[in-house]
Parts: structure tokens; C-alpha cells; sequence
């Protein structure tokens, strides 16, 4: 399983970022995907969610109505579109998806990408 983001970098306040997650190594199709990101000494976060087939989706309270998750299952990626941007939205934002199996859960990571909104 590999999980590549990009698309982060410095954004002032109020504007937009798209970060993309290219996965391969599993059927992509078939795994619910997730964006979660930690800021310096927090924990990291749940950011959204997407169901398999990209009909379902689910945010944190605080990305609510700011920020979209979406899913090409034609190009194994999914992607975060981030508006109206804040300085609190600095954090390292990473790709998840995870397995289920009768042995247990396991969690995949990509190496995260750097969001930084300062003026």
C-alpha cells in the first residue's frame, strides 16, 4: 500500500488549497478513504471522510461547509479542496485508509503534506 499526497504550501487567510492522494498497492475502490492532519503539539485529527463509492462523505465540525473530500476510483486518488482557509488549518495533513480483517485493524499513512495559512 502506497499513499502519496501533494498539493500543500503557504496560503494566506481566506484563500483555497487542493491537496491530492494518489494510492496504489490495494483496490482502491473497494476502501473507505480519509483526510486527517496534526498541528504542532496536537494530536492528530480527523479531517473527512469518503465511503468506497464516494456517495458518502463526513467532516469534522470545524471543516464543515469549508472543505470538500471527493474520489476518482478511475485515477486512485482523492482529494481535499480547502477554502476560506485559516491560520488554525496549519498542520501536516495525511492520506488514511484503513483495513479490517479477522486479525485486526490496520491503518496506512502517507508521508503527509505541510498546509501553512499566515499572512
Amino acid at each position: 500500500v502506497q499513499l502519496v499526497e501533494s498539493g500543500g504550501g503557504l496560503v494566506q487567510p481566506g484563500g483555497s488549497l487542493r491537496l491530492s492522494c494518489a494510492a496504489s498497492g490495494f483496490t482502491f475502490s473497494s476502501y473507505v478513504m480519509s483526510w486527517y492532519r496534526q498541528a504542532p503539539g496536537k494530536e492528530r485529527e480527523l479531517v473527512a471522510l469518503i465511503s468506497s463509492g464516494g456517495n458518502s462523505t463526513k467532516y469534522a465540525d470545524s471543516m464543515k461547509g469549508r472543505y470538500t473530500i471527493s474520489r476518482d476510483n478511475d485515477k486512485n486518488t482523492v482529494y481535499l479542496q480547502m477554502n476560506s482557509l485559516k491560520p488554525e488549518d496549519t498542520a501536516v495533513y495525511y492520506c488514511n485508509t484503513r483495513f479490517l480483517s479477522n486479525t485486526g485493524v490496520r491503518d496506512y499513512w502517507g508521508q503527509g503534506t505541510q498546509v501553512t495559512v499566515s499572512s
